[in-house]
């Protein structure tokens, strides 16, 4: 499989022990502190009910070690119970993945979704059916992970994530008649069925190639060739800047800005001036809001 990186030799110590292993090392925290007077030990068991149906779910046919598992974070931050075991408030969820032949991890994901509503009752198991809409809280949480799988199989291999991103556009379709927001085109052009259509579409492709041209063959040679992965980046970038001239409010950009603009930042600012000067007119024109951030990499010409 591509996106294993480790030697052979280091799978082969712990394959007796990973027969079994799960994709997943994902954090979850789960916040109530906008609920007064709630049941604080609720939302403990809730945490810890999302972290075992997170990670101790078979997301996929493949087998990880332990060293090879996705690492990623949910955060929930509930403001509001509209009943005994309802509750309103936002996620965010992050996926970071490793580069190769450094100690250094970049950010892939970095998506707050301001939708999420859901019922939980303690002590009852969570599950997830993939072929209906009954519990919203698994179909989120199914969804991400299915997201989260995507955009790492996406940097290691070119479209390496189809599977999973078919797995989560299923649970858009599937979820078409549930009563709460985030899965409807007519909601919101921000969303998770936006997410989803965004990728999938063949006419903003070239995202998905920028994703495996950055990572793969930007970030992971440029501990033995900076300037080779730092050109390659720069490259990628004329992706993104095709779907910005297709659509420019298109979803998947925020998405990558969000995730990528400090990166970027760090990446050129000790690039050639040549360099540093076609990337920001790329950057200035695609991403305009992270206008002042960028800036820094015009700072570090003139110094």
């Amino acid at each position: 499989m591509i996106r294993k990186i480790a030697s052979t030799l280091l799978i082969t110590a712990f394959v007796v022990f990973t027969a079994f292993a799960q994709e997943l090392r994902c954090n979850v925290t789960v916040s109530a502190r906008g609920i007064q007077g709630a049941n604080q030990n609720l939302f403990r068991t809730m945490q810890s009910d999302i972290y075992d149906f997170m990670n101790n779910r078979k997301w996929t046919e493949h087998v990880y070690g332990y060293d090879e598992k996705i690492r990623c974070n949910i955060l929930i931050r509930l403001d509001e119970q509209v009943s005994a075991d309802e509750f309103k408030g936002s996620i965010q969820v992050q996926l970071t993945r490793p580069v190769f032949n450094s100690s250094y991890t970049s950010t892939v994901l970095n998506i707050k979704d301001n939708d999420f509503h859901c019922n939980y009752v303690e002590f009852q198991p969570l599950e997830f059916n993939e072929t209906s809409n009954r519990d919203n809280l698994t179909n989120i949480l199914a969804y991400y992970a299915y997201i989260i799988l995507g955009f790492d199989y996406d940097t290691f291999s070119p479209e390496g994530g189809n599977e999973y991103f078919q797995k989560a556009q299923s649970i858009v379709n599937n979820s078409q008649n549930a009563r709460e927001r985030g899965w409807k085109s007519f909601e919101s052009e921000r969303n998770r069925y936006w997410l989803t259509e965004n990728i999938l579409n063949k006419s903003y492709s070239s995202f998905r190639s920028c994703m495996y041209n950055y990572h793969r063959t930007g970030l992971d040679i440029m501990s033995d060739r900076v300037e080779e992965g730092r050109a390659n980046i720069a490259n990628s970038l004329r992706d993104i800047q095709k779907v910005f001239r297709r659509r420019p409010s298109t979803y998947i950009l925020q998405i990558f800005f969000d995730a990528k603009a400090d990166e970027l930042v760090n990446v050129f600012s000790k690039s050639f001036p040549d360099e540093r000067s076609r990337v920001l007119a790329i950057l200035n024109e695609v991403d305009p809001s992270n206008g002042s951030k960028y800036e820094k990499i015009k700072e570090s010409e003139e110094l």
